[in-house]
């Protein structure tokens, strides 16, 4: 008999006889010698597919997708199945923008006052996948009517010290970040730091819009530019222990800040008709500059243990996000060759802390079920404040606006129970059902309305996933999950942006949750040459559904003050929205070298406002994506990638449609350790065109922009240090097995 293990002397043993009479031989204690080498280095070659279906989610691995280097987690979300982003970096899911971010599994307050904003601040090269979960289990939060977006950032679990640093300039935008990770016994370290700076670019833009009143007519002819900056900083540390085997603690600690500032300048011409007769027209001037800045602070402790039943947990999480942002904006009219006639500035800050405890339990109650059951409390505190100066025609001075100057407190406390249980269901059905029942406190006052009465309430979210395994290659899911979708500090908050006094914006403190319902049915194919076939047909409904929505006023009265002529946008629960649909997504290698990856969406949308008694809107939205990548000889590797929106239809008017495309090619050097990479985006096309119209009560809006999207970049990537499989200087093995 001969006895062997990996990295052990093989042990023979002679002599031993088994028959009629021996049937049982017992052969006491075998103790194998360690034979284990210690290698110079080990060079690990694998390819993860950059898409992969999983039975409650979508996973994209970034690491071979070439298009987004040098890019941010915006350009990484534009290529995923099912996720579609349009021109100004706002993201649906599904058709749908209630979408949760998390980064890491957990919640962040740097997404609090502008998601766009925050996702241009994470740069591509720290993330090494995003997960779209379009049908959230009870283990989740109810949060989010489209579902969850988990990006996931790198981390270095090796022993040993490893890093990597990533640099990239560009015509558009610059990206610097550096890893760096050592693990050493039990203990795990991980550290990044990132910056990102988008350089001045100038945007064109012209709006038109005509309101009525009985026989007269008002147009307003904007015409001039916007000038647009940005940049922010990442940095980060955690910290990985474990105990034992069966014990582990981990804690990690964010900082991140970003900041957007625009300058604008406006020829103005409002021109009043009686009968399609002029009877005035003024030529004005209308500067505008604002400025936004956040900074937040997120902080993890976690606990884990394992218990002597296999696959038996417990998960105790801490988790706080602190949270502040400053708005301000600055504006002046005047007439030509004079001094303004209005002007004001404001500057608003606020506060967004959110502090979350929860606790997940799973116990294996058979090879065939499982159960996992947890609580979660979670409570939100923003505090926004708005000081508002107004200029004084006389002594061209900025005075204070007591009667524009306001404040919001607002409290919100989630308290949440849940259960799940994964089952085999008729011997070849796959099964996850749960419930997840959530308690809503909330409290808010305003400084110009006192207290707001905001009523407790309860939410009971079931949800399921039924599979099926057709042999090892197809699999076919069925899913549904109840959603909610709670106004974030974007949406509440009753900050007036008079940044141009036609045009302005406000949040709306009253609020009520949007609620979804959400159905799928999913089929994966798996081809023996490495293809894949992903099908998503879908229904969704939503309930008290969250818009945007623009009033025209020919006299806004704020205070003492009174704007003529004023498009008012703010958000609105203005009925039901639903969607039917299908998506389609796959990879396609063609040979050894080529792998072409296409996926599309098709839906159509009808939403039914309830709000304004106005008529119902209906019609198809579709996306379609295609990326192609080829790999060299000599480590060389390219990539191409298009996308085309097609035009939507709104509540009230139609969004543009737009297209663009990358290339990208990257040479890998001193044998994979470090990479250099070229990219362009739309080197044929300086703007993007985008028209569109706004259809108020007695207004009609359209506007025409031209934003610079050509660009072109140089990236470089470099990857230090080496597996080490030493531990504490010894030989990882034990000396003998038993």
């Amino acid at each position: 008999m001969v006895i062997g293990f990996i990295g052990y002397k093989r042990k023979t043993l002679e002599a031993i006889k088994v028959d009629g009479v021996n049937s049982v031989v017992d052969l006491g204690d075998l103790f194998l010698s360690s034979e284990s080498k210690l290698l110079k280095s080990v060079t690990v070659t694998g390819k993860v597919p950059i898409i992969q279906n999983k039975i409650d989610k979508i996973v994209y691995n970034v690491e071979n997708d070439l298009t987004s280097q040098g890019g941010v987690a915006t350009d990484i979300l534009k290529k995923i199945p099912q996720v579609s982003v349009d021109i100004d970096g706002n993201v649906q899911l599904l058709g749908s923008s209630g979408v949760k971010f998390l980064i890491d599994g957990k919640p962040s307050t740097i997404f609090g006052s502008s998601v766009a904003d925050a996702l241009r601040s994470i740069p591509a090269d720290q993330i090494k996948s995003v997960e779209v979960i379009s049908s959230p289990g009870a283990k989740y939060d109810a949060a989010g009517t489209a579902g969850i977006i988990n990006i996931i950032l790198k981390k270095n679990n090796a022993y040993g010290v490893n890093g990597s640093v990533n640099l990239s300039a560009g015509t558009r935008r610059n990206n610097g970040s550096i890893n760096l990770g050592a693990k050493k016994g039990n203990f795990g370290f991980n550290a990044y730091f990132n910056g990102n700076n988008q350089p001045n670019t100038l945007a064109l833009n012209n709006t038109n819009r005509n309101s009525f009143f009985a026989d007269t007519t008002n147009t307003l002819i904007q015409n001039g530019n916007t000038k647009s900056n940005r940049g922010g900083i990442r940095t980060g540390l955690g910290i990985d222990w474990d105990i034992n085997k069966k014990n582990n603690i981990s804690a990690s600690v964010s900082y991140d800040s970003f900041n957007n500032d625009n300058k604008s300048f406006n020829n103005q011409t409002v021109e009043t008709y009686k009968s399609s007769q002029l009877l005035n027209s003024e030529l004005s001037l209308l500067n505008s500059d604002s400025h936004s800045n956040e900074h937040a602070f997120d902080l993890t402790f976690a606990y884990k243990k394992k218990f002597k039943k296999e696959d038996e947990e417990l998960n105790i999480e801490a988790n706080a996000g602190l949270g502040k942002s400053t708005n301000s904006f600055s504006q002046q009219q005047s007439l030509l060759n004079s001094n303004p006639f209005s002007g004001l500035n404001s500057n608003n800050k606020g506060l967004d802390n959110e502090f979350e405890v929860n606790i997940d339990y799973t116990y294996p109650i058979s090879d065939k079920f499982t159960l996992e059951t947890g609580a979660k409390t979670t409570k939100n505190h923003i505090i926004s404040d708005a000081l508002v100066n107004s200029l004084d025609n006389n002594t061209q001075i900025f005075i204070p606006n007591l009667s524009q100057t306001n404040s919001l407190n607002y409290k919100r406390a989630i308290y949440a129970v849940y259960v799940s249980g994964t089952y085999k269901l008729f011997k070849y059905l796959d099964v996850k059902s749960g419930l997840r029942y959530e308690r809503t406190l909330s409290d808010a006052s305003y400084s110009q309305v006192g207290n707001i009465n905001i009523q407790p309430y309860n939410t009971f979210a079931p949800s399921i996933v039924i599979a099926h395994n057709f042999a090892s290659t197809n699999s076919l899911k069925l899913s549904y999950s109840y959603r909610i979708e709670r106004p974030d500090y974007e949406d509440l908050n009753p900050f007036l942006d008079l940044s141009d006094p036609r045009n302005a914006s406000t949040g709306n403190p009253n609020l009520k949750p949007e609620i979804g319902n959400n159905f799928e049915l999913g089929y994966n194919k798996n081809y023996k040459k490495g293809g894949n076939l992903n099908i998503a047909v879908f229904f969704r409904h939503n309930s008290q559904d969250i818009k945007s929505f623009a009033t025209f006023y020919p006299g806004y009265v704020v205070g003492d003050s009174t704007y003529k002529n004023l498009t008012l946008n703010t958000r609105l629960n203005i009925g039901q929205e639903i969607r039917e649909g299908i998506s389609i997504s796959g990879s396609i290698p063609l040979g050894s070298k080529l792998t072409v990856r296409p996926n599309m969406y098709v839906a159509n949308q009808t939403i039914v406002n309830k709000f304004t008694g106005g008529p119902n809107v209906s019609g198809f939205r579709a996306r379609i994506n295609l990326n192609a990548t080829y790999e060299f000889k000599h480590d060389f590797s390219a990539e191409v990638f298009g996308t085309y929106s097609a035009p939507e239809n709104s509540i009230q008017g139609k969004r543009p449609a737009f297209f663009f495309y990358n290339f990208a090619i990257k040479k890998q050097l001193f044998n994979k350790k470090a990479s250099i990479g070229f990219t362009a985006t739309n080197p044929f096309n300086k703007y993007i065109n985008l028209q569109s119209t706004i259809t108020a009560v007695n207004s009609v809006r359209s506007s025409y922009r031209q934003l610079p999207f050509r660009s072109f970049g140089l990236t470089f990537a470099y990857h230090f240090g080496k597996l080490d499989f030493k531990k504490n200087g010894e030989d990882p093995l034990p000396n003998s097995v038993n």
